[in-house]
């Protein structure tokens, strides 16, 4: 159990909370383990009257009356205390849940971009559900049926051995064998649950790629096809659940069986020593056996219980192998640090570790606050990395990056990114309305400048357009925008951040000529006290910036305005003639 240290610290956290269940426990079973002795004590009375020790039915109906208020009265205040028990311990573990789901959601947020790069989301995502509904039942239904279990079997056994020590022995030989039965029952339980987890995460899988990718599946004509693996799929999935059904049928009829056992020996043994006048009070045998009901499930929890503590221990162990890692990209400056527009970059280079690919070589370049950078280059140059380095979203492999004479390691983290404006190449957008998803960059932002965002990204017409306007709501991934509508949403959420720096990695690529020219003019009306870097693969959306650089294989082979370039023989003028052919074309 030592991965199941790490919840200790909540446990602290609500150790008050646990000792009052604690509490309510003991007090629920105490008010339980009166029912069989009120039970016992009716079954003598009966027995006295038969026996002719006491004459009198209406003494005895007295006596059995009272017993009865007594057993309802205690079977309310149990049934009571034990609800306040799981009331008290379930919610604890639900709180518990609450807290270990924030902490790893906030530890995913702290992680680095390259954590995500070697991760698959479904993986992610099945750590904070599945693993920490696995650790939930640990904190939960565990730890409250090992309680009442151990509180139950010390006041029980304690007042069956008080009444009839050698019956107790007797009584409780078989429950080990159940608490065993039930473990190795359980463990096989889990071994096929596993495997038929393992199957279902398959086949949602299979069915969120096939729904993902029908129009592909539809333009190839392979419906059929793939209803055939998805048929093959299922059927090996019904299989093992059929399996796993098979092997969970046993337990109750393994269960009913042991008690059965367990009653017949109290039946055999009690009666024989009553006969022997051993045991004086018939109303013994009957108080054992209810006793013997009542331990039955307590102790057949004690398998299951293990086997819950296996699960949790085996996905606190997934979840702590992420919670230990630490960010590639740490903020390790807590004071204020002002960020300043001017960017340098002074011999640069970075190598993607999970690649390897070297991406930049020995980059140096200047921008002054407000100028606008363009950065031209073939797929694979190294543009993006360029402003996912600015971002800090990796730390350079050798060189520095300077943001107002300060490296980019000594800046608060947090202030560098509230200060940046970032469209990237692929634009995401969230399942909410338009006007969140563009408030996202200004979350306080009125509906005036949402409008006004949108109008400068060009996209205020298409959104008025919608029968919900800026209300709209977006689905998976946005899409119900085409693409350019979700390129200039995204620039839009960038303007609206009125930030000292903005990042549009080929933003525009989606957009046609001229709703790019009207977007540049914008930009360029909004970008002038702005530090502004623009990827891009078009000459036309960088040749108004005040510097070009152009990338080959992570090194710049040429830098300079519009104008130099064009006068130059290399890749940008190539590049600009071509261009400028097609369109006249």
């Amino acid at each position: 159990m030592r991965a199941l240290r790490h919840l200790n610290k909540y446990f602290l956290k609500y150790k008050f909370r646990l000792i009052i269940g604690l509490i309510i426990t003991i007090i629920a079973r105490i008010f339980a383990i009166a029912v069989p002795k009120f039970v016992g004590d009716s079954v003598d009375i009966v027995e006295q009257y038969i026996n002719g020790e006491v004459s009198s039915i209406s003494e005895v109906k007295s006596g059995l009356m009272t017993n009865i208020l007594l057993i309802l009265g205690a079977v309310l205040i149990s049934a009571f205390f034990t609800f306040l028990m799981r009331q008290t311990f379930i919610v604890v573990s639900r709180f518990i849940e609450y807290d270990l789901k924030n902490e790893i959601f906030q530890q995913y947020e702290r992680l680095s971009l390259n954590f995500y790069k070697k991760n698959r989301t479904g993986d992610l995502m099945n750590r904070i559900s599945e693993d920490v509904s696995k650790v939930r039942m640990y904190v939960g239904p565990a730890i409250m049926y090992s309680v009442n279990t151990i509180t139950l079997f010390v006041v029980v056994i304690g007042y069956m051995i008080s009444i009839a020590p050698m019956l107790t022995l007797y009584t409780i030989v078989p429950l080990p064998i159940l608490s065993i039965s039930i473990y190795k029952l359980s463990v096989t339980i889990h071994k096929r649950s596993t495997v038929v987890q393992q199957y279902l995460s398959k086949l949602t899988t299979f069915t969120q790629e096939s729904f993902s990718g029908i129009t592909v599946i539809k333009a190839y004509g392979i419906e059929e096809q793939t209803q055939h693996d998805f048929k093959n799929l299922a059927n090996d999935s019904k299989d093992k659940n059929l399996d796993l059904a098979k092997v969970q049928a046993l337990f109750f009829p393994l269960m009913i069986l042991l008690i059965g056992i367990s009653n017949v020996i109290v039946i055999y043994i009690g009666g024989k020593q009553f006969l022997d006048g051993k045991i004086e009070d018939l109303g013994v045998i009957v108080e054992f056996i209810i006793f013997v009901n009542m331990l039955t499930w307590p102790v057949a929890t004690v398998g299951w219980v293990s086997s819950i503590v296996q699960q949790a221990e085996a996905s606190q162990v997934r979840i702590n192998e992420f919670l230990s890692q630490e960010p590639e990209i740490s903020n390790t400056v807590t004071e204020h640090t002002p960020i300043q527009g001017d960017v340098v970059f002074d011999n640069v280079s970075f190598t993607y570790d999970d690649t390897n690919i070297v991406a930049l070589k020995n980059v140096s370049f200047e921008v002054a606050a407000g100028e606008t950078i363009g950065i031209i280059g073939k797929t694979g140059s190294g543009k993006s990395t360029i402003l996912d380095l600015i971002g800090r979203l990796y730390d350079v492999s050798q060189g520095t990056i300077r943001i107002g004479n300060t490296p980019i390691q000594q800046l608060n983290l947090d202030e560098l990114r509230k200060h940046i404006g970032y469209v990237p190449q692929d634009a995401f957008l969230f399942s909410d309305s338009i006007k969140n998803n563009i408030k996202f960059g200004k979350e306080e932002a009125s509906d005036e400048e949402v409008i006004e965002a949108a109008k400068n990204a060009v996209v205020h017409r298409n959104i008025i357009g919608f029968s919900k306007g800026y209300d709209t709501v977006l689905g998976e991934r946005g899409i119900t925008l085409s693409g350019g509508q979700k390129q200039r949403v995204s620039i839009a959420r960038a303007i609206i951040k009125d930030p000292k720096i903005l990042l549009f990695d080929d933003c525009l690529s989606a957009v046609d000529t001229e709703t790019e020219e009207e977007i540049l003019n914008n930009l360029h009306k909004i970008s002038k006290n702005k530090t502004t870097f623009i990827v891009s693969h078009r000459v036309s959306t960088a040749k108004n910036a005040d510097k070009i650089i152009v990338l080959e294989d992570g090194k710049i082979i040429q830098q300079g305005t519009h104008n130099q370039l064009v006068s130059q023989e290399g890749y940008y003028k190539e590049l600009y003639l071509k261009q400028l052919s097609e369109k006249e074309i």
